[in-house]
């Protein structure tokens, strides 16, 4: 196909009906008011003109030179765009985004086609659009979005309370807290930036709020009614992200209108995601684009409905450029037959049903309240210490039950699931199931995991108390995973109470009875499925580069004071200082997080993320500084913000939010 030569409109104004102005950057195929193209539109909070501009100018040129334009629109109260943010996914975010839908659409350089595309929050909100069926939508591609938005984003995970729920309500505000750019928006960009400082909201206060699944979460929830969906969509994920349940859920609640694609990847773009190998995304995404916004018989229907890769055994390590692996595909995606393991009088994990009406076996489980060190991130962003490392670590502290060494390579994909007996002295308390590869070293890898509060048993929408001492049967989902576990290698199953910073304790910790004979794991077997050849990216390095001022520097470290019975886990990011060669435009994000917990009281545990954001040009210069805190009682979870901006040297606001809300059995 010839390339089409494209220009770029760095800043376009759309008019609401509500009269809020909002930025749009838009990629437009030269000569298409003659010869109308279709559209691509992406709806973010992350800023265009320099938060995702590296990555758009990766990929938007590339749609514009295949004769399809692209659209990147700021969501309100972000980047240049008029008015304040109102939250994550709101009513009015997505009547905001139904309404860019039709302006473009109705555009003279418009064929009337558009699609909807983006990484987390733009998967979240494309999948979300679908489901309001603009008339003018007609495909979707999510990346790293989610069916759930209780239990499968960065909030909460069967009951259990995220610490990544702080993280990301201080990721919000610091980049919420950032002003336009005056280059695009005038003089009156003070008067903008103390408006949105003034009114944001800290999005902490709204999640905590909403501790069980209520209204609140299953507003967004596509998994509410998949049928509300009726167009193609193309869900992407990769293993090494928190977000890898979506593209099976999605293929099983949308069936044929879905196709799901899985790799090894990191929280990013397939064509430039660690670990390797990539995903030519851009040939896959101009075929389906073409297929449904145009129209174009190029066979893309006929894809296999899941594409996956299948890890081969890849060890933890301090960076994880490339993962070993196969792909393969599915034609059609069903439930997986299962491989079912118990535990033997040994203490061996062997293959089979749990013996039925055996005699108890009971074990009593109490982690030290720092296990979990060893979890990374639970969405990950680097190949690095963000991904979980080796589980000897937190298995220490764990029970754990493998099998002896495989005589064959065992092949899975799917979600794990655990059954199992238990009482507690307490009403509530949490439990982590891991399954881990042992390599024939003794490494240990992550393969899958799954946590609940015990509470949340029965479901997220009525948390039940536990009967202290009396016995309940639980069934835990584990995550996703499509993994080989090699000859020679062993399964093991880690049991802990205990999975921190990933998740937060409950305000006990009474530990488990476990009754071990009662124990079943079933294993997703591969099944029957075919080899595939992905296409990699043309082009290994896709990203512009821009002028670096300073470089960016990543430290995270555990510390155990002895003497003070203390654990910390501290994280340092530093993107360095940047600058947009085309714009003048500098940026540099430090972002300094510590966790700290004492193993045996659960209620030590507090959480302080703190973000300073600078920008500056010649002759100007911004900064902010939010912060982000929680702490506990046992009946109340305390929870408290500040921001400070300043111009130049000179401070011109700050604000600070408390709050103090009850914990909702959790």
């Amino acid at each position: 196909m010839t390339e089409r030569s494209f220009s770029v409109i760095e800043n376009q104004w759309i008019t609401l009906r509500d009269g809020t102005r909002l930025a749009a950057r838009i990629w437009m195929p030269d000569g298409a008011e003659a010869d109308p193209v279709p559209a691509v539109f992406e709806f973010l909070p992350y800023r265009k003109r320099d938060g995702t501009s590296a990555r758009d100018e990766s990929t938007y040129p590339v749609f514009a030179a295949a004769g399809i334009a692209g659209v990147r629109v700021d969501i309100r109260g972000s980047g240049e765009s008029g008015g304040v943010i109102d939250g994550e996914y709101t009513e009015l975010e997505l009547s905001n985004a139904c309404e860019m839908i039709a302006w473009i659409a109705r555009q003279p350089w418009s064929n009337g086609n558009v699609g909807m595309m983006g990484i987390s929050w733009g998967g979240f909100n494309s999948l979300q659009v679908a489901a309001l069926r603009p008339p003018a939508l007609k495909a979707v591609i999510s990346i790293a979005s989610t069916t759930d938005r209780y239990n499968d984003d960065i909030h909460y995970k069967n009951g259990c309370h995220l610490s990544a729920q702080l993280s990301w309500a201080a990721t919000m505000l610091a980049y919420q807290s950032r002003p336009p750019d005056p280059e695009l928006v005038g003089n009156h960009w003070m008067e903008m930036w103390i408006e949105r400082l003034d009114n944001e909201p800290f999005f902490m206060e709204e999640w905590l709020s909403h501790q069980r699944r209520d209204a609140f979460w299953q507003h967004g929830s596509i998994s509410q009614d998949y049928s509300a969906i009726e167009i193609p969509t193309l869900v992407i994920a990769g293993w090494a992200d928190g977000y890898r349940n979506t593209p099976l859920l999605a293929a099983e609640g949308l069936g044929e209108k879905s196709r799901a694609l899985i790799g090894p990847w990191i929280h990013k773009y397939p064509h430039f995601a660690w670990p390797k190998p990539r995903a030519d995304f851009f040939g896959e995404a101009i075929a389906f684009w073409n297929r449904w916004l145009r129209g174009e018989e190029n066979g893309i229907e006929a894809l296999p409905q899941v594409r996956a890769y299948i890890l081969d055994g890849p060890k933890p390590a301090p960076r994880r450029d490339s993962d070993p692996g196969f792909w393969i595909c599915k034609q059609k995606w069903s439930e997986p037959e299962a491989q079912c393991f118990y535990v033997d009088q040994f203490g061996t994990l062997v293959e089979g049903l749990p013996i039925p009406h055996a005699p108890a076996h009971e074990v009593y489980l109490k982690s030290p309240l720092d296990i979990g060190t060893a979890s990374g991130e639970w969405f990950t962003l680097k190949p690095d210490a963000e991904l979980a490392g080796d589980q000897r670590i937190d298995d220490a502290g764990s029970l754990v039950f493998e099998t002896s060494p495989l005589a064959e390579p065992q092949d899975y994909l799917g979600r794990p699931i655990l059954t199992l007996t238990l009482s507690c002295e307490a009403e509530l308390t949490n439990l982590c199931a891991r399954i881990v590869d042992v390599h024939p070293d003794g490494t240990a890898t992550r393969v899958s995991f799954g946590v609940i509060n015990l509470a949340h048993r029965e479901g997220n929408a009525e948390p039940k108390p536990l009967i202290p001492g009396e016995p309940v049967t639980i069934r835990l989902v584990l995550d996703a995973c499509g993994y080989r576990f090699g000859k020679g290698h062993r399964v093991r199953l880690s049991l802990s109470t205990a999975y921190w910073p990933t998740v937060l304790p409950p305000p006990v910790d009474p530990g488990l009875t476990i009754d071990i004979g009662s124990l079943g794991l079933a294993l997703p077997k591969l099944g029957t499925h075919e080899a595939f050849e992905m296409r990699e990216p043309d082009n290994p390095d896709p990203l512009p580069k821009y002028i670096a001022h300073t470089p960016p520097v990543t430290r995270r470290s555990v510390t155990r004071d002895l003497s003070a019975n203390r654990t910390d886990y501290l994280i340092h990011e530093d993107t360095g200082l940047a600058e947009h060669p085309g714009t003048g435009l500098s940026t540099r994000q430090l972002r300094e997080e510590v966790w700290s917990i004492s193993p045996d009281d659960p209620l030590s545990m507090r959480g302080t993320a703190i973000w300073t954001c600078d920008m500056q040009r010649t002759g100007w210069s911004v900064r902010t500084i939010s912060t982000a805190k929680i702490t506990c009682t046992a009946e109340d979870w305390l929870i408290s913000a500040s921001v400070v901006a300043y111009d130049g040297k000179k401070q011109v606001f700050e604000k600070t939010f408390e709050k103090i809300i009850p914990r909702d059995l959790m």
